[in-house]
């Protein structure tokens, strides 16, 4: 198994990979001077499980395309699993069509991130459920509450806790 990190969010990355006692795996995500996403992996990856760790937050596009372009390195580079791990999924508010003549965008980078050649989605807390209907690939919605739930109980010991907002 290895985990290769966007830029998306590096420290993110670092932490699942402490977490988990791994390295991230070497590689580059670099831009040309035209702003073209560049990957280079330098390691091998034939045969492994690799999960790509990039959310596609904020710049949505730069970062979706980087994604996009480090599931196609993988894949090419014959790794046996891609897991695209996308804790944010950009364009999921766009999860039906609001009026006539407009786009179902999150349908649309659901089947990008599927013909890039991810073999499974992992994302946490998607807009809409319907979201995960819209892969063709197995996607797993993790919910970020009962997490912090208790993670807030544990801290918080003998003192009163007030949720103010999910």
């Amino acid at each position: 198994m290895k985990i290769l990190a966007g830029n998306s969010n590096m420290p993110l990355a670092r932490a699942i990979a402490g977490y988990l006692e791994m390295p991230l795996t070497d590689a580059s995500v670099r831009r040309f001077a035209d702003e073209e996403v560049f990957v280079e992996i330098h390691e091998n990856v034939r045969g492994e499980d690799v999960f790509v760790v990039q959310p596609t937050s904020y710049p949505a596009n730069d970062n979706l395309m980087e994604l996009l372009i480090c599931i196609d390195a993988l894949r090419r580079a014959s790794a046996r699993r891609i897991t695209a791990v996308v804790p944010y999924f950009g364009y999921a508010r766009q999860d039906r069509k609001p009026g006539p003549r407009t786009p179902i965008s999150a349908k649309l980078v659901a089947n990008l991130i599927t013909e890039a050649g991810a073999d499974r989605v992992l994302s946490v807390d998607l807009h809409a459920g319907q979201i995960q209907g819209f892969f063709d690939i197995p996607t797993d919605n993790l919910y970020a509450a009962p997490v912090m739930a208790s993670d807030i109980l544990a801290r918080a010991s003998s003192q009163a806790v007030t949720v103010v907002s999910p």
